[in-house]
């Protein structure tokens, strides 16, 4: 028995369709469009990827499901960075949007983005004969590398993305910015700081673009920028340099987290919030509302989004691969993070 069980847990893997891609000298998106009997691939090709498959032994469970009901009933979810609370929340969604639906949903994590991860990521998903992948990958980058791949299945793309684009869901984060943003302008506050996301996140560029259009519309001039990485530490690093500046007097974080660690700087260096300093963040997470002082932040409908996100990759399924939909507008949830600014004290 013992001698079994070593024998099964050395035992080889199954073939992977990039291992049939390179026997053959094609593409893992032709041997995916032979196991999709599509018309586009050239009856030799088709032949000499059918050879690679009978040679390696490729086992085409899923896939011969699908090319006998031309339906596997499975979409495919590649995410990355599935530590961070926006990430990890819309891969939730569109899982949990499609078992409603009754589907199936596969989900590949990427610890890091890269070309070499996505391809790899979407290999994996078309070896099990998914009907349609959602991409949710907010680096700049992400969206053009995967329509690059040329899939033969539909493909929507949920983060980083602008309105009206076909096969597209998302939320307005410029909209969001300018609505956080401006509700502290509202306030009193005239040069309002900001806290960024990463420069390669499509959704950092975003928030970025809302903050400083959030004070052209006014006519101001925004206050400092202090580069961050979605962490706490960033955040907290960012604070005690703003705590210095006395003549900042709100700050927008580009997400909670960093703006959790801009709190403990401030708090540390005895600038009051929201008396000396308010903050407003983004993403409302679920601790959101128990910081000290509970956050001023910008709500996400991530629910919304996976329904949408699922709703459009069925709908291209059947045949309507133009389907595009607005951007979901989010919400300010507004707490005691936020406050008018104290008036100037005569010297």
């Amino acid at each position: 028995m013992a001698e079994q069980r070593g024998q099964q847990r050395g035992a080889p893997r199954s073939p992977s369709m990039a291992q049939v891609a390179q026997r053959a000298g094609v593409s893992h998106q032709t041997v995916s469009r032979v196991l999709n009997d599509a018309s586009l691939v050239k009856e030799e090709t088709r032949l000499r990827v059918l050879a690679a498959i009978e040679e390696l032994g490729y086992r085409r469970n899923f896939a011969a499901r699908l090319l006998a009901t031309n339906r596997s009933r499975r979409i495919g979810v590649v995410s990355a960075h599935l530590v961070l609370h926006g990430p990890s929340m819309i891969a939730s969604a569109v899982q949990e949007a499609g078992q409603a639906e009754g589907y199936d949903v596969s989900l590949i994590g990427l610890s890091e983005f890269s070309v070499e991860a996505l391809e790899s990521a979407v290999d994996r998903l078309c070896d099990q004969a998914v009907e349609a992948i959602v991409v949710a990958v907010a680096h700049r980058e992400a969206a053009e590398m995967t329509r690059a791949l040329q899939l033969p299945i539909p493909v929507v793309i949920v983060q980083g993305v602008v309105a009206g684009q076909p096969l597209t869901a998302g939320i307005d984060q410029e909209a969001g910015a300018i609505m956080g943003v401006s509700h502290l302008l509202d306030l009193g506050h005239r040069h309002v700081a900001h806290v960024s996301g990463p420069r390669e996140w499509t959704e950092a560029s975003q928030r970025r673009l809302g903050w400083r259009r959030a004070h052209e519309e006014r006519g101001l001039l925004p206050g400092p920028e202090l580069d961050g990485d979605w962490s706490p530490a960033s955040g907290y690093r960012a604070g005690l340099m703003i705590a210095e500046d006395s003549a900042v007097t709100a700050v927008f974080a580009g997400n909670d987290s960093m703006a959790l660690g801009l709190l403990k700087a401030l708090h540390e260096r005895g600038r009051r919030v929201p008396d000396d300093i308010s903050v407003v963040g983004f993403d409302n997470v679920p601790e959101a509302a128990f910081f000290w002082p509970a956050l001023t932040t910008v709500a996400q409908d991530f629910a919304e989004l996976g329904r949408r996100a699922l709703s459009l990759a069925l709908a291209a399924v059947r045949g309507d691969e133009e389907a595009s939909t607005d951007l979901i507008a989010p919400s300010l949830c507004v707490r005691e993070s936020t406050a008018a600014p104290r008036q100037s004290r005569p010297a």
